[in-house]
């Protein structure tokens, strides 16, 4: 299959007032990618904005071939207005609901769509085959030109301004000024059942969703398939996919689905809430004067966003099964900490002056000129070091309610983690309070990974291993670390090539909050990356 996908800038109108944006086609949210489970795709994407851009497949673990995988800097630079680049896209185990987004500052505000990966023609979905299925892109949206507030959110070293809304595929909802009209409206048969494809594309929020009355059942994450279960609300972080079976099994009437923000540190966020409308086709009904509104968690609310978490687990069944490392060949521990550097005469928009970074490892990531799969498929020396501490440099109490300055500066750096084929992994990502703890989802190119444990506060070697979930864990691309607290997962390195791992709060990831794991070949040509395409973008 070959698209053409051409990214523009387009007037759209949102809370009374208009702004261009980037666009895929013309669209907000852009167009949905439908594949079959295993397929590959040729993209065409033509740069017709007036800014550099790079598209990222995110969760499609691209076996072998990096060079298509998108983020900036990482593994290729942007593709310059008026250029062209053309990516191959590989399906292999996926299966569900993923996404596309750009990776190049904080476009992906604007620039996303759902990919859609049915099951192969001769399968099923390993669950009722639902009446409908409707994807629910959960965004945000800013007043304010997305270009401008990365640049100026970057020079003043502060944090960035909140968003003006909340949105649900697009539109604000009925609580928003101007925006009643054109509130997202699901229609539904009573007795019918609807597969709600739930992605988060919000640049800087966790959020809370849930359907006013009705329970949703949970039967896959990330494009992986789960144990069903049943609840009332769902936390999903920027990055994640959840999908959600909902059946119209209630008295016909108008019912609101939101979403709104959880926050577990003590950070300025957008408190407004996003709605939009289910609404019963029975004619013979006359709806409350006012829809019926959920029961959301509250915005602090950190044991309902853990409990959501925790709560997955892998279908894991014989058409579905999952293979978790149990062998550990290479243990790795990450701090994620928010972090400030001293500004001359403390003139910058952070604490006391300082300017706001984030690290992981004590080290604040740093993009480097040439994009880093480049400089290591061509030997190209100085671009990056490869020294990337498998344990924090400094131990401390990381979630002590208060810290001593000095741990609060990290070092700059572009340093990778190399890793062996077919390492056997397990990481440790370690939430600290240095600065203001918050929640982390961190994501990782190339992979899916089973996470075996989380839990609140500092890890504990000797005790929390034994509550690792080896049988069942559930297998995600991106997971929310606890604000003070930690989240292990496993994977094994068996796809060779460059991949960014990054906290997907884009402010964090502006911030340093990222590292890259290099996978080297292995013997066979199977196991070694594919070489380049002819018209990877210029730096």
């Amino acid at each position: 299959m070959h698209i053409r996908r051409c990214v523009e800038n387009t007037p759209y109108k949102r809370l009374c007032s208009t702004k261009n944006i980037l666009t895929v086609n013309g669209q907000f949210p852009g167009p949905a990618l439908h594949v079959h489970k295993g397929h590959t795709i040729i993209v065409d994407v033509f740069n017709k904005g007036n800014r550099n851009i790079t598209i990222h497949w995110h969760g499609v673990a691209q076996p072998r071939n990096p060079w298509s995988d998108g983020p900036e800097y990482i593994t290729q630079c942007p593709i310059q207005p008026g250029a062209k680049f053309t990516q191959k896209i590989i399906f292999s185990k996926e299966e569900g609901t993923l996404w596309w987004h750009a990776h190049s500052e904080w476009d992906r505000a604007t620039v996303h769509g759902p990919i859609i990966i049915y099951p192969n023609k001769k399968k099923n979905y390993p669950f009722g085959k639902p009446h409908a299925e409707i994807p629910i892109i959960l965004g945000e949206w800013w007043k304010v030109d997305i270009g401008n507030l990365y640049t100026q959110t970057l020079q003043a070293g502060g944090e960035p301004n909140t968003s003006d809304a909340y949105l649900i595929n697009g539109q604000p909802g009925d609580l928003y000024p101007c925006s009643k009209s054109e509130t997202f409206k699901v229609m539904v048969d009573y007795g019918k059942t609807y597969l709600l494809r739930l992605i988060n594309s919000g640049l800087q929020e966790i959020l809370f969703f849930a359907v006013a009355n009705h329970k949703v059942t949970v039967v896959g994450t990330d494009a992986s398939y789960t144990k069903p279960f049943t609840t009332d609300y769902v936390t999903i972080s920027p990055g994640q996919t959840i999908d959600l079976l909902l059946h119209a099994n209630q008295r016909p009437n108008h019912y609101y689905m939101a979403a709104t923000a959880y926050v577990g540190g003590a950070v300025p966020y957008d408190n407004t809430t996003t709605t939009a409308l289910l609404q019963y086709k029975n004619r013979g009904y006359t709806p409350s004067s006012t829809p019926l509104f959920p029961n959301l968690p509250a915005h602090n609310d950190t044991n309902a966003s853990v409990h959501f978490s925790g709560s997955l687990r892998s279908l894991a069944d014989k058409n579905h099964p999952i293979d978790v490392p149990l062998k550990i060949t290479t243990p790795l521990f990450y701090t994620v900490s928010v972090n400030t550097f001293q500004c001359p005469n403390n003139s910058c928009a952070g604490p006391n002056g300082t300017r706001l970074a984030a690290s992981v490892n004590n080290i604040s990531f740093v993009n480097p000129s040439i994009d880093i799969l480049q400089a290591y498929y061509y030997h190209v020396n100085g671009v990056f070091g490869t020294r990337f501490p498998d344990f924090p440099p400094l131990l401390f109490n990381f979630t002590a309610q208060y810290l001593p300055l000095y741990l609060q500066t990290p070092k700059r750096g572009t340093e990778v983690q190399v890793l062996e084929y077919n390492a056997t992994v397990e990481l440790v990502f370690q939430g600290t309070n240095l600065v203001a703890g918050d929640d982390h989802p961190m994501h990782l190119h190339g992979y899916s990974f089973y996470v075996v444990g989380l839990g609140l506060g500092n890890f504990d070697k000797d005790k929390d291993p034994l509550k690792y979930n080896l049988v069942d864990p559930p297998l995600q691309n991106t997971i929310a670390v606890p604000v003070n607290g930690w989240t292990t997962i496993r994977f094994k390195a068996d796809n060779p090539g460059v991949w960014f791992m990054h906290c997907h709060l884009d402010r964090h990831m502006s911030w340093g909050m990222d590292t890259t794991f290099i996978v080297k070949n292995g013997k066979g040509p199977k196991a070694q990356i594919l070489p380049p395409p002819p018209d990877m973008p210029p730096c």
